[in-house]
């Protein structure tokens, strides 16, 4: 498994992943409709090389160079790395690679100078075990008005510290 830094190219690939993995990550929290709805908004191919123009950056996790996740982040707060988007591949979940990009992402953060982790995760995903064994605490608890949606969501975060052996 390796981690490599996405590019414009990877796009469709990005774009892929999401299709492939939101339908099972959300079907029993979120509607159909809104589903749909988010991954034309935020993972459409369009949508996706606007937030290559902007802040966010985007990693790939492969496995045998075939893409099995992705995560994206920003660092535009002087100590917190914000993880926008960590999805792996139903088929992949389970093998170590959702802990290979939080470790990477600790260690860009820790090269960066910032000190904490920290993402939404809807309060009914059960995704949120996973980032609590990885360290991860609510912070808080939010209602996100998204067009005609309320996300539910906690705030996760983790502080990082580099350890010393």
């Amino acid at each position: 498994m390796q981690i490599r830094q996405a590019h414009r190219v990877d796009v469709s690939e990005i774009h892929r992943l999401a299709h492939e993995t939101w339908w099972v990550a959300y079907k029993n929290v979120i509607s159909k409709r809104q589903i749909s709805f988010m991954l034309d908004d935020m993972y459409s191919e369009a949508a996706l090389l606007e937030q290559f123009d902007s802040e966010i950056e985007f990693l790939i996790a492969e496995k045998d160079d075939v893409a099995c996740g992705f995560a994206a982040f920003s660092s535009s707060d002087s100590i917190i790395l914000r993880i926008h988007k960590l999805y792996i591949l139903p088929s992949a979940q389970g093998k170590g690679a959702g802990k290979m990009l939080l470790d990477y992402l600790s260690n860009i953060a820790l090269h960066r100078g910032l000190i904490r982790l920290e993402l939404n995760v809807n309060r009914a995903n059960p995704s949120l075990d996973f980032y609590k064994k990885y360290g991860f605490k609510i912070s808080d608890k939010v209602d996100i008005p998204y067009y005609q949606f309320i996300l539910k969501d906690y705030i996760l975060r983790k502080d990082i510290r580099i350890s010393r052996h």
